[in-house]
């Protein structure tokens, strides 16, 4: 009986906390950030733009996301241009975000 108690107490938890993350998710899906770094006439950044930066420039924009939850599959980003970026807010919730890389000289 006491199983069953912590069980369904854990299941209630669980939900609030998909709530919670479904409805941040709704929020910043489709959101676009902006981030400008020096770049030279290739196209190549000097340097990369990390998760970090892109948590920065979320927060920015008043969402906190925790960096962890950006997903960069191929590692930093080391060029100009759009990219597509998953982030993980929940193992069931993943909202997608564009993060646009301006070249600056």
């Amino acid at each position: 009986k006491v199983f069953e108690e912590k069980r369904a107490e854990l299941e209630r938890i669980e939900a609030e906390v998909l709530a919670a993350a479904q409805a941040h998710a709704a929020k910043i899906d489709g959101l676009m950030v902006q981030i400008t770094r020096k770049a030279g006439l290739d196209g190549r950044l000097f340097g990369s733009v990390s998760n970090f930066d892109i948590a920065d420039a979320l927060a920015a924009q008043g969402f906190t996301i925790d960096r962890a939850a950006i997903r960069l599959p191929d590692g930093p980003l080391k060029a100009i241009g759009d990219s597509h970026i998953d982030v993980a807010l929940h193992h069931d919730v993943i909202a997608k975000i564009t993060v646009s890389v301006l070249g600056e000289h």
